[in-house]
């Protein structure tokens, strides 16, 4: 065992609760925990019991070390090209996702009690999203009032009687969740239509093990590496009951799309052609790829295109991004995509309320993973509430996705406040509120030393022959002091999350 190795193990042997942490160097002497559920400490500013290794282990490094690391994360990240596209930006077009190199932890043991609420939440929303586009059973039972689904902007008349293969319309899902004060996880929204991120999760792992190999490598974490052979395995399995070795392709909108850069990168790791709708012709109700050599069938198509421009002729005529004929070569089965078109009825943020209900409906089951309370102002004694108490929520518009669209009460203006009044009273069904909670926080290392930020956590499950979670997911961090809003679109950023083994040994 190495000197500083033996006296951090000492150090943590000898630390006892009652005494106040003072971290010479990066700044943790004047952290302020908050009155919020702080990641790394709990109310005495004791770092907790799964992050005391890492903990320790930051206790060693200088300042200027810790900031030499940060900064080659972030050429790292140029230099690979980790980019979003902002639009309208002025500033450019692209930007890297901003990368905070102390990672989130989370024991395994709560993991997986994430994992299983998780699966039943996908079982469940896979099950109602089937229902509406055949017997509407759960309309009718009147668990879910018809109003609700028949006004969601994104049902699809055109996918009524569609049955994808195996059943499976949500293959890949994104789920936000977010803790409250006391350390409660919630289900803050799902997102089941062209969910994005995971490409971040991927490559955040790839940074910390460059930042950090000793550390990363004695800690035990469970790993993502094994992703993408999930998602090939999941996309492939939709269409082995034709076809031995399934075709697979990538839709992409193209290289203008703000997460150009994942579509890309899922190509390549999975190995398979990325390709734009002009790339795709159908023919006799079957799909085929233009290529050098001639004309190459597809059996799978993993589309990161929203419905409406899949397919001229089934949806918006004036789409030029996607294929025509698509929708008929999939009614007949002669390709699979995923997710499935009409899959966004679940991501609707008023279908959202109703999930609980969902979940007992489908599964009779309780939910394993909460709601965050919601109003629906579509209801008039709910509306009622949300427009008496507009300085104390969060109000959403139903299909709105990035941060946009938002009221944040306690940090609006009594005109943002007016505005959002009549916003509601004319379009009630579009918006639903919220409480504004308490988000917990995280250390992010900023130019005063290391200091508290908001965040969220969105895993990613994906829908094969089995239901995979990868483990931890995408933690966005609102780099903004005070800020709410985690999108990098609003100026956030993100951290990779370790879910930490039960065996997990301190940290070097």
């Amino acid at each position: 065992m190495s000197t500083d190795v033996a006296l951090a193990a000492s150090r943590s042997r000898s630390m006892k609760s009652s005494e106040t942490v003072k971290i010479p160097g990066i700044g943790f002497d004047a952290y302020d925990v908050g009155d919020f559920y702080d990641e790394m400490f709990d109310g005495e500013r004791q770092p907790r019991a799964h992050y005391r290794a890492l903990f320790e282990r930051f206790w060693h490094l200088r300042a200027d070390e810790l900031e030499r690391r940060q900064m080659a994360a972030e050429r790292s990240m140029r230099r690979l090209g980790i980019t979003f596209s902002v639009y309208g930006d002025q500033e450019g077009s692209e930007r890297i996702i901003p990368f905070d190199i102390c990672p989130r932890i989370i024991p395994e043991p709560e993991w997986r009690w994430l994992e299983r609420g998780l699966k039943q939440r996908i079982v469940a929303l896979n099950k109602f999203i089937d229902d509406i586009y055949h017997k509407q059973s759960i309309v009718r039972d009147g668990v879910i009032p018809e109003f609700v689904v028949r006004s969601c902007a994104t049902l699809r008349q055109q996918c009524m009687g569609l049955d994808p293969p195996m059943g499976i319309w949500c293959h890949i899902t994104g789920v936000d969740l977010v803790r409250d004060r006391e350390g409660q996880f919630y289900v803050l929204e799902d997102n089941l239509r062209c969910p994005s991120g995971v490409s971040y999760v991927l490559q955040n792992r790839q940074l910390i093990k460059q930042t950090f190999p000793q550390i990363f490598e004695q800690a035990h974490v469970l790993p993502v590496d094994d992703y993408c052979s999930r998602l090939l395995d999941a996309l492939q399995a939709q269409m082995m009951h034709r076809v031995r070795q399934p075709h697979v392709v990538l839709l992409t909108p193209g290289s203008f799309n703000s997460a150009y850069f994942e579509h890309s990168y899922l190509a390549q790791q999975m190995g398979i052609p990325l390709v734009e709708g002009r790339d795709l012709v159908v023919h006799d109700s079957y799909v085929y790829m233009r290529t050098t050599r001639g004309f190459e069938r597809v059996d799978v198509i993993y589309r990161r295109i929203d419905d409406d421009f899949l397919d001229p002729q089934a949806f918006r005529p004036d789409s030029m991004l996607g294929v025509p004929g698509l929708m008929q070569a999939y009614r007949e089965g002669h390709v699979a995509l995923a997710n499935a078109p009409g899959a966004g009825i679940a991501d609707d943020k008023v279908v959202y309320a109703y999930v609980p209900q969902i979940i007992r409906y489908y599964l009779d089951e309780e939910p394993i993973l909460p709601n965050v309370e919601t109003f629906v102002c579509w209801d008039e004694t709910q509306r009622n509430h949300v427009l008496a108490n507009l300085d104390k929520m969060v109000v959403k518009p139903a299909n709105e996705s990035g941060g946009y669209g938002m009221l944040i009460g306690p940090r609006s203006t009594k005109e943002e406040q007016a505005t959002f009044a009549d916003l509601i009273r004319a379009k009630p069904r579009n918006y639903i509120a919220q409480p504004t909670l308490n988000l917990s926080r995280v250390p992010v290392l900023t130019e005063n030393g290391m200091e508290g930020r908001h965040v969220d956590l969105r895993p990613f499950v994906v829908y094969g022959k089995e239901i995979y979670v990868l483990p931890g997911g995408l933690t966005r961090v609102a780099l903004r002091k005070g800020s709410l809003v985690v999108n990098s679109s609003q100026g956030g950023g993100s951290k990779d999350t370790w879910v930490m083994c039960d065996r997990s040994s301190p940290v070097a």
